[in-house]
Parts: structure tokens; C-alpha cells; sequence
């Protein structure tokens, strides 16, 4: 396989109650998955190819849970990206030259029947995980706000974080609210769902520990 690694600060939005069933290996809140993330990528590469600094997003949804299968994807890149560079980042975020079953972008490839062809937009994203906001905006294709969850009894903000050892996003997370409208092929309207802030580590052997 071709050497690569990437790392960034990652925000993603799915339909689920807070704290996602599929962090339990439980089903999803609504019987059915669809959701988005956003990543910068700090510092990366694909071979000798640099990624540092680009910004990536996927689209997904599946009629079921996950691993059902059935599902569609988009991938969405940075424009700024070069040709390249371009290449390299459909790649990783389809599941290739990755290990079988190793990062959760070969695991939604696989259960996704329908690849939509790859956008190349602006991506505009300011996250800060400590204090769990994020804002996201894809001209044309997605505008996305994270914020902390507020409790519905005091209307104060509530910290909750998620610890997974040996899972295949992530090692550690911050929970939060997130609420996305998104028109591309994959079409979202989600209103105060999960919401997840992490760092995200990935190499083509999977979740690189710290």
C-alpha cells in the first residue's frame, strides 16, 4: 500500500439522539443512518504527496443501520487541492490503500452501493473542540452550525465525552449539538442531533494511537 497519515480537528452531524447508538454498537436513534463530516487536515501526506492544510467533507446515508449496507456517499475536497492532491484524497476517504475494515471511510465505502462523484468546492470550517462549536460552509452544498449541548432542565451547558479505544475514527470526543442543511446529491435537514468534535488520526493501517 501507498505510505500515507493524515490529522485534523473533525466535526461531524448525524440524524441520531446525542451520543449516537453506533459509538454502543446499539441501532440507530431512527432506525436509519445519514449525517456528514468536515476535517482540516493539520498535516498529512499520500506517498510524497503533502495534504497539510486542505479541508475534506463526506455526505452519507444508509436506509438502515451502517452495516446494512445499501448506502450512498459523496466526498467532497477542498478546491484549493491540486490535481494530485485530489486524487490522493478521494483515496483515503474512499477506503483505498487502507487495510480491510481499518478507518470508518473504508468501512462507509463498503456499505455504500451508490458513489456519487466527487465535489470540488470553497469549504469553510472554524471548529474549536474544546468549547464544542463548529461552522461549516460548502457554497451550494451544506451550511452547518456544532454547538455545546444545553440541558433542557437549567438551559446550561452540558459536557459529555466518549472514550473508544480500539475504534475506527476516533480515540476520544468531545459530544455536542449539530445542526445541518445540505442539498447536494445526499440531501440533509437536521436540527439539534448528535454532534461530535475529535481529533482524528488516520493512517492506511487505521486509527494511529497516541
Amino acid at each position: 500500500m501507498i505510505d500515507w497519515y493524515v490529522e485534523g480537528t473533525e466535526f461531524s452531524n448525524c440524524n441520531c439522539a446525542y451520543g449516537c447508538p453506533c459509538q454502543f454498537e446499539a441501532l440507530p436513534t431512527n432506525g436509519h443512518c445519514r449525517g456528514f463530516e468536515v476535517l482540516h487536515i493539520d498535516k498529512g501526506h499520500f506517498g510524497d504527496v503533502p495534504l497539510n492544510d486542505l479541508k475534506v467533507a463526506v455526505l452519507y446515508a444508509w436506509p438502515g443501520p451502517v452495516f446494512e449496507g445499501k448506502g450512498e456517499l459523496q466526498a467532497i475536497i477542498d478546491e484549493q487541492a491540486d490535481q494530485p492532491q485530489r486524487e490522493a484524497l478521494v483515496k483515503i476517504l474512499h477506503g483505498e490503500e487502507t487495510e480491510e475494515g481499518a478507518t470508518h471511510w473504508w468501512v462507509f465505502h463498503a456499505m455504500s452501493d451508490t458513489i456519487h462523484e466527487p465535489l470540488y468546492k470553497p469549504i469553510e470550517y472554524e471548529v474549536d473542540q474544546e468549547h464544542r462549536t463548529a461552522r461549516v460552509d460548502i457554497p451550494g452544498v451544506l451550511k452547518s452550525i456544532g454547538s455545546p449541548i444545553k440541558s433542557p432542565a437549567t438551559g446550561e451547558e452540558h459536557r459529555v465525552r466518549i472514550d473508544i479505544p480500539n475504534g475506527i475514527e476516533f480515540e476520544f470526543a468531545e459530544m455536542g449539538s449539530g445542526t445541518t442543511q445540505a442539498t447536494a446529491a445526499i440531501r440533509l435537514d437536521l436540527q439539534d442531533t448528535y454532534g461530535q468534535f475529535n481529533i482524528l488520526r488516520h493512517s492506511g493501517s487505521g486509527v494511529v494511537h497516541r
